[in-house]
């Protein structure tokens, strides 16, 4: 799934469920043992559980016309639509395909979802530590991914013709570098802006993930590698 889509396209929960189990079907089909790493919450239940979106394909002129809206009203018009969507109403991208489907199939948009359970059973693990560490380690991560030329990276992109209203441009680091190249944050405040932002979602992954009894947690130090080994041996 890595140049798996064009980033100045659209990519749903739906679409990544269709990409990733053919993947896996693949690796299976060689005889070998996929090992899914991520990230996004709801992309990952939604692939494990098989959670859907109903397949209603964009709406590129309204799409538009969301785009140029506010979060605040483009969460007053779902919440007209469907006063209990079950989205991040953080999430502008969410948000806007939420409209989007509500708009084509109408309410409520928890009908609009369907469990169709894979094949496998996932072995659901979880890595752990102190919060002062994940926050050392994501401080440190922000200060590489600027050194390696995120930057550059993003003007690349947006010179290359990816708009920078691309959902691309929504993730942690491409967001704060494209506020730095607007002239909204400075290069030397770039990497602690990522880190705080990466902060909170890591805080969020957290409280999602642990809400979870299926996950199993192993701790980062010291090396997990041995106790995760020894679970998958037993469990298989």
């Amino acid at each position: 799934m890595i140049d798996f889509v064009d980033p100045a396209s659209t990519f749903n929960a739906a679409q990544f469920v269709l990409g990733a189990r053919a993947a896996i079907d693949d690796i299976a089909g060689r005889g070998r043992l996929a090992i899914v790493e991520g990230g996004t919450m709801l992309y990952v239940d939604a692939l494990c559980d098989g959670f859907s979106l109903a397949g209603v394909p964009p709406n590129p002129k309204l799409r538009s016309e969301l785009e140029q809206q506010s979060l605040a009203s483009l969460q007053d018009r779902l919440l007209t639509l469907d006063p209990d969507p079950g989205v991040d109403l953080q999430n502008p991208v969410r948000l806007i395909r939420a409209i989007e489907v509500l708009t084509e199939a109408g309410p409520p948009l928890r009908r609009l979802r369907e469990r169709t359970p894979p094949w496998w059973t996932p072995d659901r693990i979880g890595l752990t530590a102190d919060i002062e560490v994940i926050d050392q380690r994501l401080a440190e991560r922000s200060h590489q991914q600027v050194q390696r030329g995120l930057v550059a990276e993003t003007r690349a992109a947006l010179e290359s013709g990816v708009p920078a209203t691309a959902p691309v441009f929504t993730g942690i680091g491409y967001a704060e570098a494209l506020a730095h190249i607007r002239g909204d944050c400075s290069l030397e405040a770039l990497p602690e802006t990522m880190a705080q932002s990466n902060r909170r979602y890591a805080r969020r992954q957290l409280r999602w993930w642990r809400r979870d009894p299926r996950v199993q947690w192993f701790s980062i130090d010291p090396d997990p590698l041995p106790a995760i080994l020894s679970y998958l041996k037993e469990s298989m």
